[in-house]
C-alpha cells in the first residue's frame, strides 16, 4: 500500500481498498481498464490479488524481479504474484502455521500460469541443497505432465484444466521446500471418447502422435497423423496454430524422467495412450440377429498388445455382458450401440485410472520421509465458473464447485475481517453481502437437492431417462427462486429455453444446462466383466488399476456427482484449517487479444468473483490499517517530536504525531496494535505531507555532505568506498580474533571440569557436570519411549538443548508473574483450542514447580505439577501431546492439546524436573481429554500419505501423521 500511495496519480490506485468510491462498480472498472492499458495487470484488494491476463509476454517475471520482491513487506512494492507468495511463505514461516493460495476465474483468465509463477519463485527463493533440488525438480515437472494428461483446447482456452488441483507444498524449519503432495478433482473423462466442436481431446495424445519418436509409433502401432483416430477429431481441430504438440512432447518426455517415472513405468504408460486410440476406431457391425460383431481384427489385435490381454478375451468383453443368475454365469451379446457404449466406458475407465496412477507416482517421487512437523502452503489451481452455448454435466458440476469455493471464500474473508477487527478492539461494522447458501443447498441438500434427484434417477429400477430426472426436479424444486425451466417459465423466459433444459441463477449469474446425457456421465457404468477382462492384463500399470483385490460388489458403485460431491466437502476440511491468500485472475476478452478491454464481461467477472463484496467486507468503515511500528517509522519526520527519534512506545508516537496532524476524531480509531484510518483522503493528506518533507530531508543532508559529492568532474567515491572497507576488515578481523579466544577458553574449561569431576560443583566442573547430565537424557529418553513411538529414531541423532526459548525473549512480566522461579526449560508449542481446535501459537515453560503455557505477556494456564495426572502421546510419528490435569471445578480450564517439534526432548525434561517417568503414557488410536468437568472431547491419530491436522465430521480432532517405512 505504501508504494500504491506514491503511485496513485500515475496509473490508477494499485489497491481497490483506497478508492474513495469504493462501492462503486463503474469506479471499481476504470481503474482496472487504466492499469491493463498500461500492463499493470496486478492490483490488490488488500492482500487479494486481482490478475488481468494480458495475452502477451511481459518482462516482469525474470529472476532480477525474484529478488527484488524476497522479503520485502506486501505494500512496499508494486502488487505482484511474487508479493503474494513471499508474504504467504514468510507469515508462514513466522507464524509457524500452514497457509494455501486460492487461485480462481474463468476458463482462459491464467490461472494455471499463476500456479506456474508461484512455484517457479519457491524453487528460486527456497535454501538450495542437493536434495532441495531434486524436489524443486519434481515440483516444477509435475506440472507439464499434469497439463498433458490433464488439461485439453476447449473454445475458451487452449490449456484448460480439465481437472481440478490442490498442490500441498512442504516446507522445513529452515524454509526449504522438502516435499509435496498433490490431489485431483473430477478429471473430465468424457472428453477421451467426445469433443465439442472447436475442443479437443487431452494434450497427452496429440503430443504422442505429433512427437513420438519413429520407433516408439511404430512399437504402438500408431502414424503420425491424428486424424486417422476417431477420438482425437470429433471437435475438428486437431492441429492448433497456438500449440507446438513436438515441443510440448518433448517437455513431457523429460519430465516422467525426473519424477522416477521407471523406462518400463514410462513405456507402460504410452502402451496404454495408444491403447485408448486404437480402441476408438474399433468399429462393430450387427449380424443378422442384430447383435455385435467386430470386423477390423487389426485394431484389436494392437489393443490386445499393448494392454498384454488375450484377443479372444478382449472381444468378447466388447461385445458381450457377463449376468449372474443365481450360481450361473450367462454372457448376454451386447448390440451395437450397447458394444459402443462398452467400449467407450472402458476407454474412459482406462485413462481415468490411469490418470489417478500417475498422480500417485507423482506424490511418491515428491513424499518426505522426515516426520518432524512441516509447514505447508496449498495451491488450489480448480476449474473456473463455466458458460457455453450448450452446457452439460461436467459444467453443472464445475459450477457447483465454483459455489462451494465462493461460500468458503465469503465465509472466510468475513470471519478474518471480523477477527481482526475484534482482536484490536474495533467495533464491526457489518456488511451486505449476497450469500450464495440458498444456491449450493438447492444443488446439494439431502433429499431435496438436485445431486440426490439425480442420484436417484440414476439407480432407480425401471425406464429413468434425462428427461423424467428433469420432471422430477420440476416437481420437487419447481417454485425455488434460482431454479427455472421450459415448463415452469413465464411466457417471455420460456422464448430462450429449449424443452430438455433447466436454468439455475448462480452467484455469478445466469447459467442454461442441457440434462442430455446427465444421467449416462452421472452413473459411469463400467459392465462388471469389463473390470474382469483388465485384470487379466500383463501391463504393470493397468494391473494396479483394476487390481484382483478390488471387491466386485452387487452393490451399484457411488455416482460420480455424489464422489465430487464428497471430495468437496474434504477439500474444505483442508482449507478451514489453513490460513487464506488469494488470486483473482480475470479475462480481459474472449478474442484473447492483447490490448483489448471488454467492459461487458470483465464486468460481469467482477461481479461473480465477488470482487466487489470483497472490497466492502475489507473495507469495513476503514481504508487502511498498519501497525503502529510501520505507520510511526515511515510518517515520524512530519512531528518534531517523534523525529528523528522516539522514545516511548509505538502506540504513544503515532497518538503524538496524529494529534500533530490534527487528525480528527472520527477519521480514525487506535486498535491495541494498528491503526486504523477510515477515509483514503486522509492518508493521501499525510503521504502528500511526507513526500514534500522528505524532499526537504533529502535536500539539507545533500547540502551537508556536499564536500563529499564533486571534485572536479569526478565523484568522490573512492574516498568513502576505501574508507567504508576499512571499517569493514577491521570489524571482522576483531570478530575473528575474539571467536578464537572464546574456542581457547571452552576448550580450557572442558578440560578442567574433567580433571574435577569428583569434586563438588564448582565453577571449574559446573559446566562439564551439566554435559553429563545432558548424555543421561538420551538414555531417560530411551527408556519413556523406544520401541514404542513410530519416530524414536530420529529423534537419536537429534542434540538435545538446555532450553528452546531464550531469556530475553520471555517476557518479564510473566517472570514477574511466577515470582521470578527459575526457569528450567522452555519450548515453542502450538496449543489447540478445545472448543473448535484451531492453533494458537505458545510457549511452554517449566519450573521447579510448575508448568506454565504462555502467550506473549500473559500466563494462559498454569498447572501444578501435583495435578498433572498423565501426559498421553500416540504410538505414530506426530508431535502432538495431551497434558491431563485434575480438573474438579467448572471455572477451570481442562487438558491441553499441544503439538511440539522437540517433542522427545520436552518430554524427558518434564519426567525430570517434575518426577513424572510414570505419568508419559504411549497409547494407539484415539484419546479422551477433558474439556471441562462433564465435558470430553477426543484427539484420533492415524498414519496417512501426507500430515494433516483437521477437526473431522464427528468433532475429533483428526491428526494425520505421515506413515515412517
Amino acid at each position: 500500500m505504501e508504494a500504491s500511495l506514491t503511485a496513485r496519480d500515475r496509473v490508477g490506485i494499485q489497491d481497490f481498498v483506497l478508492l474513495d468510491t469504493y462501492t462503486s462498480e463503474t469506479a471499481f472498472l476504470d481503474n482496472l481498464r487504466k492499469r491493463f492499458h498500461e500492463n499493470l495487470i496486478y492490483t490488490y484488494i488488500g492482500t487479494l490479488l486481482v490478475s488481468v491476463n494480458p495475452y502477451k509476454e511481459l518482462d516482469i517475471y525474470s529472476k532480477k524481479q525474484m529478488d527484488t520482491y524476497m522479503g520485502v513487506n506486501f505494500f512496499e512494492l508494486p502488487p505482484h504474484i511474487y508479493a503474494l507468495a513471499d508474504n504467504a511463505f514468510r507469515t508462514m514461516m513466522s507464524e509457524f502455521n500452514n497457509h494455501f493460495i486460492l487461485i480462481s476465474g474463468e476458463s482462459g483468465a491464467g490461472k494455471t500460469e499463476a500456479s506456474k509463477k508461484i512455484l517457479q519463485f519457491y524453487a528460486v527463493s527456497c535454501p538450495s541443497t542437493k536434495v532441495l533440488n531434486n524436489v524443486r525438480d519434481r515440483l516444477l515437472l509435475s506440472n507439464p505432465v499434469l497439463e498433458a494428461f490433464g488439461n485439453a483446447k476447449t473454445l475458451k482456452n487452449d490449456n484448460s484444466s480439465r481437472f481440478g488441483k490442490y498442490m500441498d507444498i512442504q516446507f522445513d524449519h529452515q524454509g526449504g521446500a522438502v516435499g509435496g503432495h498433490i490431489l485431483s478433482y473430477l478429471l473430465e473423462k468424457s472428453r477421451v471418447v467426445h469433443q465439442n466442436h472447436g475442443e479437443r481431446n487431452f494434450h497427452i495424445f496429440y503430443q504422442l502422435v505429433e512427437g513420438g519418436e519413429e520407433d516408439l509409433l511404430r512399437w504402438l502401432g500408431l502414424e503420425r497423423n491424428c486424424k486417422h483416430y476417431r477420438y482425437l477429431v470429433q471437435g475438428k481441430c486437431a492441429k492448433v496454430s497456438s500449440i507446438n504438440d513436438k515441443s510440448d512432447w518433448k517437455t513431457v518426455r523429460k519430465a516422467l524422467s525426473v519424477i522416477d517415472l521407471s523406462e518400463s513405468d514410462i513405456e507402460n504408460l504410452f502402451g496404454i495412450i495408444a491403447s485408448v486410440l486404437h480402441m476408438g476406431n474399433i468399429k462393430f457391425e450387427a449380424d443378422a440377429r442384430g447383435y455385435a460383431t467386430l470386423n477390423n481384427n487389426q485394431e484389436m489385435q494392437w489393443v490386445s498388445k499393448l494392454l498384454g490381454i488375450p484377443n479372444q478375451v478382449l472381444q468378447q468383453g466388447l461385445t458381450h455382458r457377463k449376468i449372474e443368475a443365481k450360481s450361473e454365469e450367462v454372457f448376454s451379446p451386447f448390440s451395437v450401440d450397447h458394444a459402443v457404449y462398452a467400449r467407450d466406458a472402458l476407454a474412459k475407465a482406462i485413462y481415468g485410472r490411469t490418470f489417478s496412477w500417475l498422480v500417485n507416482k507423482i506424490n511418491e517421487s515428491l513424499a518426505n520421509m522426515d516426520s518432524s512437523r512441516k509447514t505447508v502452503i496449498g495451491l488450489l489451481d480448480i476449474y473456473g465458473f463455466e458458460v457455453f452455448s450448450v452446457n452439460s454435466f461436467e459444467q453443472f458440476c464445475i459450477n457447483y464447485c465454483n459455489e462451494k469455493l465462493q461460500q468458503l471464500f465469503i465465509e472466510l474473508t468475513l470471519k478474518s475481517e471480523q477477527e481482526e477487527y475484534e482482536m484490536e478492539g474495533i467495533e464491526w461494522e457489518p456488511v451486505p453481502y449476497f450469500n450464495n447458501k440458498i444456491i449450493c443447498d438447492l444443488v446439494e441438500e439431502k433429499f431435496r437437492g438436485i445431486i440426490s434427484l439425480l442420484d436417484e434417477e440414476c439407480l432407480r429400477p425401471g425406464e429413468a431417462t434425462d428427461l423424467t430426472f428433469l420432471e422430477k426436479m420440476e416437481d420437487k424444486i419447481g417454485g425455488h427462486p434460482h431454479f427455472v425451466t421450459h415448463k415452469l417459465a413465464d411466457q417471455k423466459t420460456r422464448k430462450t429455453l429449449e424443452r430438455g433444459d433447466f436454468r439455475l441463477l448462480h452467484y455469478a449469474g445466469e447459467v442454461t444446462y442441457c440434462v442430455v446425457g446427465f444421467l449416462d456421465k452421472n452413473n459411469d457404468l463400467l459392465y462388471r466383466n469389463g473390470k474382469e477382462v483388465m485384470r487379466q492384463s500383463k501391463n504393470a500399470i493397468i494391473k494396479h488399476c483394476f487390481p484382483s483385490t478390488e471387491p466386485d460388489s452387487k452393490r451399484r458403485p457411488e455416482t460420480v456427482v455424489t464422489q465430487f460431491k464428497n471430495s468437496l466437502v474434504g477439500l474444505t476440511e483442508i482449507l478451514m484449517m489453513k490460513e487464506p491468500w488469494y488470486v483473482r485472475c480475470i479475462k480481459p476478452n474472449e478474442a484473447k487479444q492483447p490490448g483489448h478491454f471488454d467492459d461487458v464481461l470483465v464486468r460481469h467477472q467482477v461481479k461473480y468473483l465477488g470482487l466487489m463484496e470483497h472490497l466492502r467486507v475489507r473495507r469495513a468503515g476503514f481504508a487502511y490499517r498498519r501497525k503502529y511500528e510501520i505507520f510511526l517509522q515511515r510518517y515520524k519526520p512530519l512531528c518534531p517530536d517523534t523525529w528523528p527519534n522516539w522514545k516511548g512506545t509505538a502506540a504513544e508516537g503515532v497518538r503524538c504525531l496524529i494529534k500533530h496532524l490534527g487528525y480528527k476524531s472520527d477519521e480514525y480509531k487506535m486498535g491495541r496494535t494498528k491503526i486504523f484510518i477510515r477515509h483514503p483522503r486522509t492518508l493521501f493528506a499525510t503521504e502528500d505531507a511526507f513526500q514534500v518533507c522528505k524532499h526537504k530531508l533529502a535536500t539539507r543532508i545533500q547540502a551537508k555532505y556536499k564536500g563529499y559529492k564533486v571534485k572536479g568532474n569526478y565523484v568522490k567515491q573512492r574516498e568513502a568506498a576505501t574508507k567504508i572497507e576499512t571499517c569493514w576488515r577491521g570489524l571482522m578481523a576483531r570478530r575473528e580474533r575474539q571467536r578464537r579466544a572464546w574456542a581457547v577458553k571452552v576448550i580450557k574449561k572442558f578440560i578442567k571440569g574433567f580433571m574435577n569431576r569428583h569434586q563438588p560443583a564448582c565453577t571449574d566442573n559446573s559446566e562439564y557436570l551439566a554435559y553429563v547430565r545432558h548424555s543421561c537424557m538420551f538414555s531417560q529418553t530411551s527408556a519413556l519411549f523406544k520401541g514404542k513411538k513410530e519416530n524414536y529414531p530420529f529423534s537419536v541423532c537429534r542434540p538435545f538443548a538446555d532450553t528452546r526459548i531464550c531469556a530475553e525473549d520471555i517476557s518479564i512480566k510473566v517472570l514477574q508473574m511466577i515470582q521470578h522461579e527459575k526457569v528450567k526449560y522452555s519450548v515453542p508449542v502450538v496449543k489447540y483450542d478445545r472448543n473448535g481446535f484451531r492453533p494458537r501459537l505458545r510457549q511452554l515453560i517449566f519450573t521447579q514447580e510448575a508448568a506454565y503455557l504462555v502467550e506473549e505477556a500473559k500466563i494462559k494456564q498454569w498447572i501444578d505439577y501435583s495435578s498433572l495426572k498423565g501426559v498421553s502421546v500416540s504410538n505414530l510419528s506426530d508431535n502432538f501431546l495431551i497434558l491431563h490435569v485434575t480438573c474438579d471445578d467448572s471455572k477451570q480450564k481442562g487438558d491441553l492439546v499441544l503439538q511440539c517439534d522437540f517433542l522427545f526432548e520436552a518430554l524427558t525434561k518434564l519426567s525430570v524436573i517434575a518426577n513424572k517417568q510414570n505419568c508419559i503414557h504411549v497409547v494407539q488410536g484415539s484419546v479422551r481429554f477433558d474439556i471441562q468437568p462433564g465435558r470430553e472431547g477426543f484427539v484420533d491419530f492415524k498414519s496417512g500419505q501426507e500430515s494433516m491436522v483437521y477437526r473431522a465430521k464427528n468433532g475429533h480432532l483428526m491428526v494425520v501423521s505421515l506413515k515412517l517405512q
